[in-house]
C-alpha cells in the first residue's frame, strides 16, 4: 500500500479533521503562492461521507480567511467533458454563495483546483493556470483594466482577480526534476512518497498525518478496499492507451473524415479488446460504462 495515504482519500476522510488542515494549507499555499489559512469546510457536491461513494471522484470545498472559496477536485477516471465540469463547478459555487438582493461586489472569489490522473486535453505540461482577461479585439496590446476606484473598492489589482481562477495538475504527466516546492507536492501526488529531502510547506506534517501505519485497523481496511477499487478502475481506463483512440474518433467526427474515425475505432479495438472484456465482466451495466469511458455510440460499440 505504500507508506503514505493517497491525497484523494486524505481529503475525503482525514482532512475533515481541523488538526489535519495544516497539510492542505501547505499544499494550497505552495500552489497559490501565498499563505492560506482555512477557516472552514463548506458543503460541496460530493464531500458528504457515503459508504457507496465512488472512488473515481473526490471534491472538497473550503473557505479561507479572505472568505475566498477554494474547490479542490481529484479525478481518476478519464472524463471527456471535464473542462465543462470545471466551469460548472466554479459557477455553481458563485450562485450558491451569492444571496438574493446582494450587490454584485460581494461576489465570492473562487479558485478551482483540479488534480487529474488522466490525459486531460492536449498539452506538453503538467501544471496549468487559467484566468480571465479582456483584450482589445482590434489592438491585442490593449487590455481592459480596473480603475483606481474599482481596485480600492473590490480589493483586487486586476480584472482577473474578480473572476474564477483555474488550476490543473495533470499528475501522470509529471516527469521532471524535483527542485521546487510545487514539484515536490506534485511528485507526492504521483508517487505517494515523501523523501527526506522534501521540505515543501505541508509535507513535513504530511509525514506524520498521512502515514498508513497510523490508521486504525478499521480505516486501514477501508483504505485497502479503496485502493483495490481504484486499481481496477484505472486498469480499465488507462488513458494513455485510449488517447489515440479518442483522438482518432473525435478528429474524425469534428472534421468529417471517415478515415480518421475509422482509424480511431480500429486502433481502439486493437488496443482495448482485453479492457473491454474486463469492463463487461466487472460492471453490471457494461454498455453504459463503455460509452462513458470512450465517447463511442452504441452503434460504434456494436461494430467493434
Amino acid at each position: 500500500m505504500g507508506n503514505y495515504i493517497r491525497f484523494d482519500w486524505m481529503i475525503k476522510r482525514l482532512l475533515r479533521n481541523k488538526n489535519s488542515f495544516v497539510v492542505l494549507e501547505g499544499f494550497l499555499s505552495v500552489l497559490l503562492e501565498r499563505q492560506i489559512k482555512i477557516t472552514q469546510i463548506l458543503e460541496s457536491e460530493s464531500n458528504q461521507e457515503d459508504k457507496d461513494q465512488k472512488f473515481n471522484r473526490v471534491d472538497l470545498l473550503v473557505e479561507d480567511e479572505k472568505k475566498e472559496k477554494i474547490l479542490i477536485e481529484v479525478q481518476n477516471d478519464h472524463e471527456l467533458d471535464f473542462f465543462q465540469r470545471m466551469a460548472f463547478g466554479a459557477s455553481k459555487i458563485i450562485a450558491d454563495y451569492m444571496k438574493i438582493g446582494e450587490a454584485y461586489e460581494t461576489l465570492p472569489k473562487v479558485f478551482s483546483i483540479n488534480i487529474v490522473y488522466f490525459s486531460l486535453g492536449q498539452g506538453k505540461g503538467y501544471a496549468y493556470h487559467g484566468t480571465t482577461n479582456f483584450k482589445n479585439m482590434y489592438n491585442p496590446d490593449d487590455e481592459l483594466k480596473l480603475t483606481s476606484v474599482q481596485k480600492s473598492k473590490f480589493g483586487v489589482d486586476e480584472v482577473s482577480g474578480i473572476f474564477p481562477e483555474y488550476y490543473i495538475l495533470r499528475v501522470n504527466k509529471f516527469d521532471d526534476e524535483v527542485v521546487t516546492p510545487l514539484k515536490q507536492w506534485i511528485s507526492f501526488l504521483k508517487t505517494g512518497e515523501i523523501p527526506d529531502a522534501f521540505t515543501a510547506q505541508g509535507l513535513e506534517e504530511a509525514r506524520n498525518v498521512l502515514r498508513v501505519d497510523s490508521l486504525s485497523k478499521e480505516d486501514r481496511l477501508i483504505y485497502k478496499r479503496y485502493l483495490e477499487g481504484l486499481s481496477l478502475a484505472m486498469s480499465l481506463d488507462d488513458s494513455s492507451r485510449y488517447e489515440g483512440y479518442y483522438d482518432g474518433i473525435q478528429i474524425g467526427r469534428a472534421e468529417g473524415r471517415a478515415e480518421g474515425r475509422a482509424e480511431g475505432i480500429a486502433e481502439g479495438a486493437k488496443q482495448q479488446s482485453i479492457d473491454m472484456a474486463r469492463i463487461m465482466k466487472a460492471d453490471n451495466e457494461p454498455l453504459e460504462k463503455i460509452i462513458r469511458y470512450t465517447g463511442l455510440t452504441k452503434e460504434d460499440i456494436e461494430k467493434l
